[in-house]
């Protein structure tokens, strides 16, 4: 995945942009609240402080929001404003590990889950961070393990866990959901919840980060060789694929050159080797960071299907 695709290709081709200078806050009525009690382990320099870029091209009649340099991690929570069913998603937008789709890939998942009477938390991670090296605009290892990011995952799912009670959540239904980078977060954190990545801190880090669920729309970083007339699709190492893998849902577009459907492919044969209940879904178009909002093509339908499987998974009623 390069840096100059995904979420950001989609604000570039906006024309003009909005710069938003300052810490991005979500909605009137929501809160961030920071997920590490002091300064996040392994905390590294930025380019410089979190700002936001809103693009002006529309789609479905509202623009595209990323926010950039996030140093100090923050969950907002969203709790169904009607019928709850007790499950949680923990949401992770994507952006190539450069920046986050906030909005397209954020919030707009919010609105879905929270219409379905499931309590959304959408995370706002670290980035830039691996495997993108804002020093040298690259990825050196396009492969590798995206640590900060993880690191921040784990504790999200163990402060809901902790938090349960509270927000009215069944601590066995918390899932994941993730799209581009955030898909590739979603496998991650799916395959590698035991291991310690940080000190624990508080009682939060005595709760397990393993997810009970998991949603990867357009993943990226699965695939050793993203090239369709080769052989070789091999799974990354970084996402050791496992019985204990949660039941995975995954969503990508034949036509999407910017991770290439292979990713899903790849994942979806490891997890099926595993013996892990999935489901995939694969379009003929759509391209990549099509996110949630409504368009002409099939695929702009798969919340629906995303139904459909958590209803047969018991996660939600009918």
């Amino acid at each position: 995945m390069k840096a100059t695709v995904s979420v950001l290709c989609l604000l570039a081709a906006c024309g003009c942009m909005q710069v938003h200078a300052g810490v991005w806050q979500p909605p009137a009525g929501r809160t961030q609240v920071p997920i590490w009690p002091g300064t996040p382990p392994d905390a590294v320099a930025t380019p410089g402080s979190e700002y936001a870029l809103t693009g002006h091209k529309l789609i479905d009649g509202r623009p595209v929001t990323a926010v950039f340099n996030v140093s100090r991690p923050t969950m907002t929570i969203y709790a169904p404003p009607g019928r709850n069913t007790g499950a949680a998603v923990v949401v992770f937008p994507g952006g190539g590990f450069v920046g986050l789709a906030i909005n397209l890939e954020g919030t707009d998942a919010c609105g879905w889950l929270t219409s379905i009477g499931i309590t959304c938390v959408l995370l706002k991670y670290r980035v830039p961070s691996a495997p993108y090296d804002w020093h040298c605009k690259c990825r050196p290892n396009n492969l590798a393990l995206s640590l900060p990011s993880l690191q921040d995952a784990q504790r999200t799912i163990r402060l809901v866990r902790m938090h349960a009670a509270e927000w009215h959540i069944d601590p066995n239904k918390i899932g994941v959901l993730g799209f581009s980078a955030g898909g590739y977060l979603v496998a991650e954190i799916s395959t590698d919840f035991k291991r310690r990545l940080y000190a624990p801190m508080d009682a939060a880090d005595k709760e397990s980060a393993r997810p009970d669920f998991a949603m990867a729309i357009y993943p990226g970083h699965l695939a050793t060789d993203r090239d369709l007339a080769s052989d070789n699709d091999t799974l990354n190492r970084s996402v050791p694929v496992s019985r204990a893998t949660p039941p995975t849902f995954l969503v990508q577009a034949e036509d999407d050159y910017v991770d290439g459907v292979k990713q899903s492919l790849v994942y979806y044969s490891a997890l099926a080797r595993a013996q892990v209940p999935s489901e995939l879904h694969v379009y003929a178009s759509g391209g990549h960071a099509f996110g949630l909002r409504p368009t002409n093509l099939p695929i702009t339908h798969w919340p629906r299907l995303a139904r459909a499987w958590l209803r047969r998974l018991g996660i939600i009623g009918r």
